[in-house]
């Protein structure tokens, strides 16, 4: 039988390489195809993926690499395959398209049929090769389908019409919800036009802090939902399946400590304890899989992305400068580990993810039976090993075979066994560099070696306050190294690219990429202020503001004004694997005001808000990030700005709190800093600090004592 070669062989994402290789004609998005299916009128088949995505794996085992289904989809249609990790703004477009059509969460592999002028008429997700699951088989559907659009044209115009309406009128406001089932609403949400900020007026330095009670109501609901939404038996938010949810804990936290909520702020720690010591942690090499599909944080969904890490690392750093416990920091370490070892590319930067799968099997490469490892250890250490990794209970996975999680942690085991914690340590340390060797000799999983933008942005800004917490000059190091290599590879004419370092044409940058970049570069100027990242800073957000801002106020696109012309642009504030861009761009957009007094930033942060933030509490779900950055503006937030030598400023640096969401603390050393900071006295001093909040400073502090005094008033 006769194939068609298709054109994914020379692209450079590894997703779109691993279908380059199937019977189906497949197009990459552009003209090409695009002109194909209006010329010769016929439908488009859009699949979208990614490249560590099990069930995109099985979809293209049982129909991409058939080649009798490969014809049916070469005769019908014009396939195209999207990778979604480079084309967000198609994923972002076609599962919020894919929601209106089904009024069911979308996911991956996302299959949905367009009209030759892109519009949408028919979504689904995986679909079995023969009947399964409640699902049609796919050959069965492709046929339905191509038969649908030859004799019903009316009908699939209508319906395209529809949904393309829909789209506008959502992005007009806040777009739908997408992506996991678990953050999902199942339908998208109507605009919400109750702003809980003024659509007027601002605050200007110094101007005093009207009272906008909406806001404080709607972060005292969002606790409340919240509370009432944590499992405290298990931990985590909601049920099975389990994904962290780190946007939301990152809210919780930071709303548990500004409220005193002691019974939110338990919650918090005691799910991220539960992460940490269940199934979703690699207890050998570290790091972190993407969801649990249990209610107890047991069985993962075996693939590791690094935004997943990135924004546990900055959690576990948080909640270790608020709780001190250990897990935390060993947690941490774990994920900084991996990304060390598994995931930076030479020049600095950190490829995307690995796979579930190992030999066509999801969690071969992880899982263990217990006869391997009695043979690996010693029986004293198998003894130490099986209790705390559960190797005593019945097999986990798939009835057959067991996943490492901690069963018992140290204290109780080594009280069990009627040794000390540290022999037992010692014991489980031993146990898990053997398992570790042999594991390495296994056939590992797929690594998509792309350097996303937005992605290590995010993980340059959890190393950069890791640093800070863990007191890690390595950690910093490695945000450096990255940071630079963003700004050498993805920062090209004034605009970044959604992919660093790729020898293809640039794709051009979205809304994440420059409010993930700005933050992880205001992150650094806490953490290790240079003069040249503040600068880069004004740069980022300028290009914000000039391309992404809404006219309407109603908040920033998710693309450029200038991005190629698709169905919809969309605008939303939801979660979705990441966190929101304009949650993130507006609390980054505060940070930036307060730095240089710029009421630009300030408006475009309030607008943002205004159209975009949850009202109620049952509104809070998925919306994270903005709830950040709404709890950021709603409470005071301090700036302390310290100068002199560094090495004298060192005991100053470490008497301020580890954890503090409300106060920005820049050692600018002798550096010139920002606009808004204070000029220094002209005679010389070893270190001097000024505390300024709502635009008045304290004149400047020489004596450590008084600066201390100064912060206890301010925290009181």
């Amino acid at each position: 039988m006769k194939t068609t070669k298709n054109r994914l062989g020379a692209a450079s994402s590894a997703y779109l390489r691993q279908h380059a290789a199937n019977p189906v004609a497949w197009y990459t998005w552009g003209p090409e195809a695009l002109d194909r299916a209006r010329t010769e009128n016929k439908p488009i088949l859009l699949s979208i993926g990614y490249a560590a995505c099990h069930w995109c794996h099985v979809m293209a085992r049982e129909s991409f690499e058939d080649p009798d289904t490969a014809a049916v989809m070469n005769a019908s249609f014009v396939n195209i395959k999207v990778d979604r990790e480079e084309r967000p703004d198609l994923d972002h477009i076609y599962q919020a398209a894919h929601q209106l059509l089904t009024r069911q969460p979308g996911g991956w592999p996302l299959t949905v049929f367009l009209a030759p002028d892109q519009a949408p008429f028919f979504s689904g997700t995986y679909f079995p090769r023969e009947p399964r699951f409640g699902l049609p088989g796919f050959r069965e559907l492709l046929a339905k389908v191509a038969t649908a659009f030859a004799q019903r044209r009316r009908e699939v115009g209508e319906t395209g019409q529809a949904v393309r309406e829909a789209l506008a009128q959502l992005s007009g406001r806040a777009g739908p919800p997408q992506a996991d089932a678990s953050q999902t609403p199942e339908r998208a949400q109507p605009a919400n036009r109750d702003h809980p900020l003024p659509r007027e007026g601002g605050r200007g330095e110094g101007a005093p802090r009207p009272e906008w009670p909406a806001a404080a109501a709607t972060i005292a609901a969002a606790r409340q939902h919240f509370r009432a939404a944590f499992d405290l038996q298990h931990g985590g938010l909601g049920h099975a399946p389990k994904f962290p949810r780190a946007p939301e804990l990152d809210f919780c936290l930071a709303a548990a400590y500004a409220a005193e909520d002691a019974e939110l702020r338990h919650a918090v720690l005691f799910s991220l304890r539960r992460i940490a010591e269940g199934g979703l942690q690699d207890h050998l090499a570290g790091g972190f899989f993407r969801y649990c599909v249990d209610g107890f944080w047991e069985i993962p969904h075996f693939e590791k992305m690094l935004y997943d890490n990135a924004l546990l690392l900055r959690l576990f750093a948080d909640a270790f400068a608020l709780d001190r416990d250990a897990l935390f920091r060993e947690a941490a370490e774990g994920i900084v580990q991996w990304l060390t070892t598994e995931m930076r590319a030479p020049e600095g930067l950190f490829y995307s993810s690995l796979d579930a799968d190992a030999e066509h099997q999801e969690g071969k490469f992880y899982v263990w039976s217990r006869e391997e490892v009695a043979t690996l250890l010693s029986p004293g250490h198998f003894r130490v090993a099986a209790e705390f990794y559960g190797l005593t209970e019945n097999p986990n996975f798939e009835g057959h075979a067991w996943h490492l999680r901690i069963h018992r942690p140290l204290p109780a085991l080594a009280q069990g066994l009627g040794q000390t914690v540290d022999v037992v340590a010692s014991a489980v340390n031993e146990s898990r560099a053997r398992l570790l060797a042999a594991r390495s000799r296994r056939v590992r999983p797929g690594l998509d070696d792309k350097r996303l933008t937005a992605w290590n942005a995010l993980t340059i800004t959890a190393l950069a306050r890791a640093a800070r917490v863990f007191a890690r000059p390595d950690w910093l190091a490695l945000a450096r190294g990255a940071h630079a290599a963003l700004l050498d590879g993805a920062w090209l004419g004034g605009r970044l690219a959604a992919l660093a370092g790729s020898s293809e044409p640039a794709l051009p940058g979205y809304l994440d990429d420059y409010a993930f970049v700005l933050e992880a570069t205001l992150e650094l100027l806490e953490t290790d202020y240079r003069q040249s990242d503040f600068e880069w800073a004004i740069e980022l957000a300028q290009a914000l503001l000039r391309h992404f801002r809404g006219e309407d106020g109603g908040g920033f696109f998710f693309t450029a004004n200038d991005h190629e012309a698709l169905l919809a642009r969309m605008r939303t504030g939801f979660d979705q694997a990441t966190p929101s861009g304009n949650g993130v761009a507006a609390k980054a957009l505060l940070r930036l005001w307060h730095l240089t007094s710029d009421r630009r930033y300030q408006d475009a942060a309030e607008e943002t808000l205004s159209a975009l933030a949850p009202r109620r509490g049952e509104e809070a779900e998925g919306r994270g990030a903005l709830l950040c950055a709404l709890l950021a503006w709603s409470e005071d937030t301090a700036v302390v700005w310290l100068r002199g030598a560094l090495d004298r400023l060192t005991p100053w640096c470490e008497a301020l709190p580890a954890y503090r969401p409300q106060l920005l603390v820049l050692n600018l050393g002798d550096a010139p800093g920002p606009p808004a900071a204070p000029s220094p006295r002209a005679q010389e001093t070893a270190a001097m600090a000024w505390v300024c909040r709502a635009g008045t400073c304290t004149p400047p502090i020489v004596n450590l004592s008084a600066f201390l005094d100064v912060m206890a008033g301010s925290a009181s």
